[in-house]
């Protein structure tokens, strides 16, 4: 069963993967911070990605909070009391949660529970909370989660499977980086270097380099460049260069220190009829009336 919600901030994408297992994802497009609550109750573990952008989970009615950073996962666990998520989101997040009860995970793992410390007879009515890094593997499997393009006959069984990809590759113990599976990927060594390709890509976005100069750099070929940013990002290299271009033309507009023009030159364009035009198109309104609505 899917659902999806166009709420005031964002999209919100509801499947229940299996009895016992939800999937969410949400991602807010309007460049504002967004909030978000969900019910659940202390027979669930949540974990928790941020893929794009911070945000911080508020317990105790807002009394202790939280922080997550981007491209951080957060595990929870309490069996002593529910903990209903309200989420709070930088602007421009994306965040992908999945719900799983105890008892359906220990099914899942019936064979290596004591291997997985919370899981362990010791453990099993102690609460765990874990903030770790998300891995290269899992980071391609969140933005297939979250760019996900199918024909609805198929996306419950993709998605089905996606989830437990991710929720294998977030406990696999083995370090060797061979065992990282992406199609394009062979190793971390190449996810390194896509993200360094967007590094490049945002330093220089008023006088980017071509895709060519870029994988020269960096120390791939084209193809693998191509293929491995679109696979990480979920976009390709100048369509993920046009949106941040435009975010932050966004912020420098905001900010009130520079005028329509000198925001264009400073993103990247030359003129700025081609500047406006481009941020009409992403936000609905030229930076003129932007300016004026905030």
């Amino acid at each position: 069963m899917i659902t999806t919600k166009n709420i005031a901030k964002g999209s919100f994408l509801e499947v229940k993967i299996d009895e016992g297992i939800w999937l969410y994802s949400f991602k807010e497009s309007l460049g504002q911070p967004a909030e978000i609550k969900h019910i659940t109750n202390r027979n669930f573990i949540q974990f928790h990605f941020a893929v794009k952008g911070d945000c911080a989970f508020l317990f105790n009615e807002g009394n202790y909070t939280f922080g997550l950073k981007e491209e951080n996962a957060l595990l929870l666990y309490n069996p002593e009391r529910d903990l209903p998520i309200h989420l709070q989101t930088s602007a421009n997040s994306a965040v992908v949660s999945i719900l799983i009860s105890i008892k359906k995970l220990h099914t899942l793992f019936s064979n290596e529970a004591e291997s997985i410390s919370f899981l362990s007879e010791e453990n099993i009515h102690k609460k765990y909370y874990k903030d770790r890094i998300i891995t290269p593997s899992m980071f391609i499997v969140l933005n297939q989660i979250l760019n996900y393009n199918l024909n609805t006959s198929v996306r419950d069984l993709y998605f089905k499977g996606k989830t437990f990809e991710l929720l294998s590759l977030y406990f696999n113990r083995s370090e060797d980086a061979n065992v990282e599976q992406c199609p394009f990927l062979v190793d971390e060594a190449n996810v390194s270097k896509i993200k360094q390709a967007k590094e490049i890509v945002i330093a220089r976005m008023a006088e980017p380099p071509t895709l060519q100069e870029i994988a020269d750099e960096v120390g791939l070929s084209l193809k693998k460049l191509k293929e491995g940013f679109k696979q990480i990002y979920g976009d390709s290299v100048f369509s993920f260069l046009l949106d941040y271009k435009l975010e932050e033309a966004r912020k420098f507009l905001e900010s009130g220190t520079y005028n329509v023009n000198e925001v264009g030159l400073k993103v990247g364009y030359s003129t700025a009829s081609h500047f406006i035009s481009a941020f009409k198109k992403k936000y609905g309104v030229t930076p003129k009336k932007y300016i004026q609505s905030s």
